[in-house]
């Protein structure tokens, strides 16, 4: 008898959009996922030995590259920071959508061509530093993991790179956006053995991408 599937998905704003759209695959968390108190990690799923990790969204890449997940939905921001050899993104689910953009203080904007390195905060020091190699400029990156926006205020850096959605944190941290790194949405994302040698795996992707190319002609 096969092992039982895990699938592991992200705390915060993706899982909200998510959760409709895995049910209808037939992904269906139990009773307890949804409880608020509930600080357990794993989870069973509605008639299906299959189970449901809920971790941060970074740890789903790592989960799944490793195969300790078979399975999980993060977005692409996470599949194209870490770039695991072992990691396959088949389905854009067209949820989940924000950028990952470049933002300093307001009214300091220095002109990019006349520096060759800046220290820039940021979650993403492999996609950061890819961005302003492609300029000419060496990034210095201070790794942080959330509280971006007060980095350049307090001199811990020049610039951010983070996610944005409407831009209203930048906005009340005295920010501006001033330049667009790559535009994210979720992706379903696989451990590329697995979908090799488990049929359960590939057809929930197809079962996936065909709810989103139904949802698409709708």
């Amino acid at each position: 008898m096969p092992s039982p599937l895990t699938f592991a998905v992200p705390k915060g704003r993706i899982l909200d959009e998510a959760l409709p759209l895995m049910e209808r695959a037939g992904v269906v968390p139990e009773a307890g996922f949804h409880d608020k108190k509930n600080r357990a990690l794993s989870f069973a799923c509605e008639g299906s030995d299959m189970r449901i990790i809920r971790v941060r969204a970074f740890d789903v890449a790592t989960f799944v590259a490793h195969g300790a997940a078979q399975l999980g939905i993060v977005g692409s921001d996470v599949v194209e920071e870490f770039a695991y050899p072992d990691l396959y993104a088949p389905v854009d689910l067209d949820i989940g959508h924000c950028r990952l953009s470049v933002a300093e203080p307001e009214g300091q904007q220095a002109a990019i061509g006349q520096v060759s390195h800046l220290r820039v905060a940021s979650k993403y020091p492999n996609l950061t530093r890819r961005h302003f190699e492609g300029m000419g400029i060496q990034a210095e990156v201070v790794k942080l993991n959330g509280a971006m926006e007060l980095a350049p205020g307090l001199g811990l850096a020049s610039r951010i790179v983070d996610l944005v959605s409407t831009g209203r944190t930048l906005k009340d941290n005295g920010l501006v956006e001033t330049s667009r790194i790559l535009d994210i949405s979720a992706r379903l994302i696989v451990n590329r053995a697995a979908l090799k040698t488990d049929e359960r795996v590939a057809a929930l992707v197809e079962q996936f991408r065909a709810l989103v190319a139904e949802r698409k002609a709708a």
